[in-house]
């Protein structure tokens, strides 16, 4: 559960996004690019207490499946909008690597992993969406 602490300490954009801002469809296509599994994204934006707009999750069976998705997901928002991330992590052990863009989180999980700490039942009152692979 560590990954979740630094979304703690962090700012907030005053800009709400949507499922059609530039920056969410960048993320999903990046993982959809790289062949993510299991892409859904959660909108938190009712949510008082959570920590972005929305999460953004998905899944890859290996290591360097989940580097490769980390890592082109941070290219394509940097060419594309000139973004870097607030903060990643996870990069080392590659189980579970969250790029922070402050309004948008993503979540790229080994399979074992998302099925540990199930992001998706502890944030169930998020709108949930599934994105095709």
């Amino acid at each position: 559960m560590a990954a979740l602490q630094v979304l703690t300490a962090r700012p907030k954009r005053a800009a709400r996004l949507t499922r059609n801002s530039k920056l969410f469809k960048i993320i999903i296509s990046a993982i959809r690019q790289k062949k993510g599994e299991n892409i859904i994204s959660l909108d938190l934006r009712k949510i008082p207490e959570a920590v972005a707009d929305f999460f953004i999750v998905c899944e890859a069976p290996s290591n360097i499946q989940v580097r490769t998705i980390a890592d082109t997901i941070e290219h394509e928002v940097k060419i594309q909008t000139g973004e870097l991330p607030y903060r990643h992590e996870g990069h080392q052990a590659l189980q579970w690597v969250l790029i922070d863009y402050v309004n948008i989180v993503v979540h790229i999980f080994q399979p074992e992993t998302r099925k540990f700490y199930k992001l998706e039942e502890m944030w169930n009152d998020g709108g949930l969406v599934e994105h095709e692979s």
